[in-house]
């Protein structure tokens, strides 16, 4: 654990820690040299090792050099020691804007500012070739004027990530949020996935809740790709509309980012922000290269292939991986989405029950059940009368 008024390795002096999560831990803290505030967050490198993380996190750096624009969190520079990874990222002060939206719904005109920020933001991520996925209130930080940044880019897509129909099949992202092709799992344009979002984000800003809930997650995935939702009394006629466009679960007729930026609603008071070029200078390290990050990872290969030698037995029984609400859901066939897209006369009904109770306890009620009372063996009389003995 990084101690405040920690020196990193000679640029950074690392204080108050501003939130942490499984892998990692952000920090405050201040260029030497310059004297800039930023957020350094630090990744634990043998979690992420051990989970199959490395990619990602490459992706990541990847993406976050391809978009450098007003309203995305920019990334200065990313170091890595043997076993921690270092990304100096833009220190955003105001924080999440889910706490604002939190305390209650915005006013019309805070929350079309902020939805022609995330979408110009996200315009530019997809000119690009950059997908974000996970697109909400939680991942749009505020910054002390009031401007906002699009942040984690944890799940994003490139554009060579496509398939080749043309279309992602990674199911990913916060299942309120997530559209309803996605959700559908026979691949989705990412370009349209995020549009769905965005209008989602619209929604909860002006409403204060989300368009689709339910206890129930399965319902709400019906909801979802059903395109389901009620606008409160109190949207503007306007707004209704557009966000029917924007909240069609047919993605082909879906509204694009281009015809949204030029409906009437959305281009009231609407201030086009000059993007700075692209950088085009080979030898630029800000942020350091990939090339300089992988070679951090090189540096560790004999551990590695130590690490792996004794891993094989135990990967053939379980591979590590990192999952989210969706591969869990996919693994359980009590789960099955396909239900909700498709009508199957030919599958099985099942029963199921949740008990608190062990599953030996049961396993030895249902042995003294299936005989009428009695035991075929000795060996099930004792395990039944062993368990009556724990529950007194």
């Amino acid at each position: 654990m990084e101690k405040k008024g920690t020196m990193l390795l000679g640029k950074y002096e690392l204080g108050r820690i501003l939130g942490q999560g499984t892998f990692a831990k952000v920090y405050h803290g201040r260029n030497i040299k310059s004297g800039q505030t930023v957020a350094v967050k630090v990744i634990n490198k043998e979690k992420v090792m051990k989970v199959g993380l490395i990619d990602q996190i490459k992706r990541e750096i990847s993406v976050m050099r391809l978009v450098r624009h007003p309203n995305v969190v920019q990334l200065y520079e990313v170091m890595a020691s043997k076993t921690k990874i270092y990304f100096a990222m833009e220190y955003v002060r105001g924080g999440e804007l889910f706490n604002k939206v939190a305390k209650g719904r915005l006013k019309e005109d805070v929350a079309r500012k902020y939805f022609q920020q995330l979408v110009a933001a996200v315009d530019f991520c997809h000119s690009r070739g950059v997908y974000h996925r996970d697109l909400k209130p939680e991942n749009l930080l505020l910054d002390e004027h009031g401007n906002l940044k699009v942040s984690d880019f944890g799940l994003s897509a490139l554009h060579e990530s496509r398939g080749q129909d043309g279309l992602l099949h990674t199911t990913c992202g916060t299942p309120a949020y997530v559209a309803p092709e996605v959700i559908n799992k026979r691949g989705y344009d990412g370009e349209k996935a995020d549009i769905w979002s965005c209008g989602v984000v619209l929604f909860v800003l002006l409403a204060g809740y989300l368009p689709f809930h339910d206890s129930n997650l399965m319902e709400m995935y019906r909801k979802i790709s059903r395109g389901v939702f009620k606008c409160p009394q109190w949207f503007p006629p306007e707004v209704r509309k557009l966000l029917s466009r924007i909240l069609d679960p047919n993605p082909c007729t879906r509204i694009t980012v281009a015809k949204l930026m030029d409906n009437s609603w959305f281009k009231k008071e609407f201030k086009q922000i000059e993007v700075p070029l692209p950088i085009q200078d080979e030898h630029d390290n800000t942020p350091r290269s990939l090339l300089d990050f992988n070679e951090a990872f090189e540096s560790d290969s004999e551990i590695i292939e130590k690490k792996r030698g004794e891993a094989t037995t135990s990967s053939m029984i379980m591979k590590p991986t990192c999952m989210n609400a969706f591969d869990i859901i996919s693994l359980s066939q009590g789960f099955d989405l396909s239900g909700l897209f498709e009508n199957d006369n030919d599958q099985k009904s099942e029963a199921r029950f949740t008990t608190i109770k062990s599953r030996f306890r049961h396993c030895v009620k249902i042995r003294r059940d299936s005989h009428d009372g009695e035991f075929q063996s000795e060996e099930e009389k004792w395990d039944f009368e062993h368990a009556r003995e724990q529950r007194r």
